[in-house]
């Protein structure tokens, strides 16, 4: 049996396509321009105090994971488009499928925190 034919629930499904990302130019040029859109950053708390891309909200991961993140977001969108960002790009995209789950849309920043530190801000701390 194929993988495609293996999935055949809804969450099946999406784990198995592939995660729409953005790079840190293209949410820098967005940003610039004004675009209303929510970012959401799903490091930890900790990682946080170190470096952050302006104007983003922290949820981490895990409060996803539980659910209670999810209702957050939720709230916090109100309709705007929705991104994600972690440190180097593999929590935000798992927080991405994670949300799709929930009838979600969102793009995953790849590159993370890390990449928005060495291609637009070096101002931000690599950690």
């Amino acid at each position: 049996m194929s993988s495609s034919a293996a999935a055949t629930s809804p969450a099946g499904k999406r784990r198995h396509q592939t995660v729409k990302s953005i790079s840190v130019q293209e949410l820098s040029a967005l940003l610039d321009e004004g675009s209303d859109l929510l970012l959401i950053d799903v490091r930890n708390p900790s990682e946080a105090d170190v470096a952050v891309i302006p104007g983003s909200q922290l949820v981490p991961l895990a409060r996803i994971e539980t659910g209670e993140g999810v209702d957050e977001i939720r709230r916090m969108a109100c309709h705007r488009p929705i991104y994600v960002h972690c440190k180097l790009g593999g929590r935000s995209a798992k927080a991405v499928e994670l949300l799709a789950l929930h009838d979600m849309d969102s793009t995953n920043v790849a590159g993370g925190i890390d990449a928005w530190s060495q291609v637009v801000d070096s101002s931000v701390p690599r950690y």
